[in-house]
C-alpha cells in the first residue's frame, strides 16, 4: 500500500509537472500515471487501494466542492441574476439532450444507459474552472459583470445537479424500472440540501467566532462534517431525498457570506489539500481504464462528446440571452464550461463497480472527454480570458 501511494504521488507529481510545463493541465500527466501503473498496463498499484478508489475520489471531490463554496460570493451573483440560475441547469440539461439523441445510435447502448452517460458528460470540472476563476477574480478581470463568479458557481451547482440526475438514472437502472418519485426528490434533495448546510455553516460560523482554535483543526471540523453529510445522504436517500453535495457547497459560502475573512484563510488551505486529492483522484480514475476496451470505442466516443459539446454550447449563449454580456464575454463563458475532468473522474467509473452493462462505456467515454476537453478547456480559458475580459478597476462590493 504505501509503495503504491508513493508511486502514485511521485510519478503523478513528475508527469503531471511535465504536462505542465508544455502548457497541458497536469491532470492530463495523474491520469496517464494511472493508466500506466494500473492492472491494465504495469499492474503497480496494490489492490487494496484499488477497492478503495470511491471513496478516496469521493473525498477528492468534497475537496474541490469546499473550496468552491468557500470562494463563492453571492452577493456578485445577485448582480447576474436570471442567468446565474439558468447556467446552473441549461446547459448541463442540453448537453444530456445531446447525448440521449446520438448515443444510443452511435454507441448501440439503451435511452436509460446513455442517460446515464449524459449525466457523467453533462459535469464541468472545478479542477479546471475553480483555480482559474478564482485567479481572474484575483486580477479583478471579467468582475464588472461578475463572469467568474457566475462560472464557479454555475459549473458548482451544475456538478450537483448532474450528479442527483445520475443517482437517480443509476438507481433506476439498478432497480430495473421506473420510479416516478425518484425524479420527484431532485428538487427535494437540492432544496434540504442547501437548507441543511444553511443551518450548519450558520453553526460553524458562530462556533468559530466563539472559540479560538487554529484553523487547521477547523479544516478537521469542516472536513469531518462533510464527510457526515455525504454518509447521510447515503444512509436515507431510499426514505429521504437529501444532497449531501449541495448541503457541502452550501456550507462554504455560508462561511465565506457570515465570516469572510476566515472563509478566506480556509480557502488557501483547502487549496493545499487539493494538491494530493487531485493526485489520488486523477491517477486512481486512470487505473481503472481497461486500454483494449478504450482503444475500439474511441472514434464512436469522440462524435458523442463532440455533439455533446455543441448542445453545450447552444445551452450556455440561451443562458446568457438579454444580459448586458458582450458576444466575447459570452464566446469567454462558452469555452470554460467546457472542460470535464473532476465529476468524470468521481463518477465515471460507479457504473462499472456497479455491473451496469454500461460501465465499461461509460467509464471510457468519461476518460476521453477529460483527454480531450481539459486541455481545450484550460487552453481556451487562459487564451480568451485577457483578450475577452477587461480589467475592472473597481472591483464589486
Amino acid at each position: 500500500m504505501l509503495t503504491s501511494l508513493a508511486l502514485i504521488f511521485l510519478c503523478g507529481l513528475l508527469l503531471g509537472g511535465l504536462l505542465k510545463k508544455l502548457g497541458l493541465p497536469d491532470l492530463l500527466g495523474m491520469l496517464i500515471t494511472g493508466i500506466v501503473l494500473g492492472p491494465y498496463a504495469l499492474n503497480l498499484l496494490n489492490p487494496t487501494l484499488l477497492q478503495l478508489s470511491a471513496d478516496l475520489r469521493q473525498i477528492a471531490l468534497v475537496i474541490i466542492l469546499l473550496r468552491a463554496g468557500l470562494s463563492l460570493d453571492l452577493n456578485a451573483l445577485k448582480k447576474v441574476g436570471r442567468p446565474a440560475l439558468l447556467m446552473c441547469f441549461v446547459p448541463a440539461l442540453l448537453e444530456l439532450l445531446g447525448v440521449l439523441i446520438i448515443a444510443p445510435k452511435l454507441l448501440g447502448i439503451s435511452l436509460l444507459d446513455a442517460a446515464i452517460l449524459g449525466t457523467v458528460l453533462a459535469a464541468v470540472s472545478p479542477a479546471v474552472i475553480v483555480p482559474r476563476m478564482l485567479h481572474l477574480i484575483e486580477e479583478n478581470r471579467g468582475t464588472h459583470h461578475s463572469i467568474p463568479q457566475l462560472i464557479m458557481a454555475g459549473a458548482s451547482v451544475d456538478d450537483i445537479f448532474v450528479i442527483v440526475l445520475f443517482t437517480s438514472f443509476t438507481g433506476i437502472a439498478e432497480g430495473g424500472h421506473f420510479s416516478l418519485e425518484s425524479f420527484i426528490g431532485i428538487p427535494l434533495s437540492i432544496l434540504l440540501g442547501i437548507g441543511v448546510g444553511l443551518l450548519i455553516g450558520l453553526f460553524l460560523s458562530g462556533l468559530f467566532k466563539k472559540l479560538h482554535l487554529r484553523d487547521s483543526v477547523k479544516v478537521i471540523i469542516i472536513l469531518s462534517v462533510s464527510f457526515l453529510l455525504v454518509s447521510l445522504e447515503n444512509s436515507i436517500k431510499t426514505t429521504i431525498p437529501f444532497s449531501g453535495l449541495i448541503a457541502i457547497m452550501t456550507l462554504g459560502a455560508t462561511l465565506y457570506r457570515t465570516y469572510l475573512p476566515l472563509a478566506s484563510r480556509l480557502s488557501h488551505k483547502f487549496s493545499k489539500l487539493w494538491i494530493a486529492a487531485q493526485l489520488i483522484l486523477f491517477v486512481l480514475v486512470g487505473a481503472t481504464v481497461d486500454l483494449s476496451y478504450a482503444f475500439k470505442a474511441t472514434g464512436p466516443a469522440l462524435l458523442v462528446i463532440s455533439f455533446a459539446l455543441i448542445f453545450r454550447a447552444l445551452g450556455v449563449w440561451l443562458a446568457l440571452l438579454k444580459t448586458p454580456l458582450t458576444t466575447r464575454e459570452r464566446l469567454f463563458c462558452i469555452v470554460a464550461y467546457m472542460p470535464k475532468a473532476t465529476v468524470q473522474a468521481a463518477i465515471g467509473s460507479i457504473p462499472l463497480t456497479m455491473g451496469l452493462s454500461c460501465g465499461p462505456i461509460v467509464l471510457t467515454v468519461s476518460v476521453i472527454a477529460i483527454v480531450l476537453t481539459a486541455p481545450l478547456g484550460a487552453f481556451g480559458i487562459d487564451y480568451l480570458s485577457p483578450k475577452c475580459l477587461d480589467l475592472d478597476s473597481f472591483p464589486p462590493d
